[in-house]
């Protein structure tokens, strides 16, 4: 029985302060890594970090389209659509531009 494949959309931002999910955009997912867009590079920062927050080996991680843009496709394998959302939520860096409004 082969392994169940999940495709997701990402919208990375290279070279920030630090890395990090940060939360939807859009119907993707915004991610930002430390690394510079050079020799690919940010793409396995991407890849790296998007394992480490779905607690998945790296190699379960395949960039599939986006090698230069910031828009990208990943599939994962062994994980389904909503695990994929319930530990990317949990991942994600509280946005603190926003203000507390009460």
């Amino acid at each position: 029985m082969p392994a169940e494949t999940t495709r997701l959309k990402l919208r990375v931002s290279p070279g920030a302060g630090r890395s990090a999910i940060v939360g939807r955009h859009g119907d993707a997912w915004k991610v930002r890594v430390t690394e510079a867009p050079e020799r690919g590079r940010a793409n396995e920062a991407v890849l790296r970090l998007l394992a480490d927050a779905l607690a998945v080996p790296r190699d379960h991680v395949t960039l599939v389209s986006g090698h230069g843009g910031r828009e990208k496709i990943v599939e994962l394998t062994g994980l389904g659509p909503a695990l994929i959302e319930r530990r990317l939520g949990t991942a994600a860096a509280p946005d603190r531009s926003r203000k507390d409004r009460r």
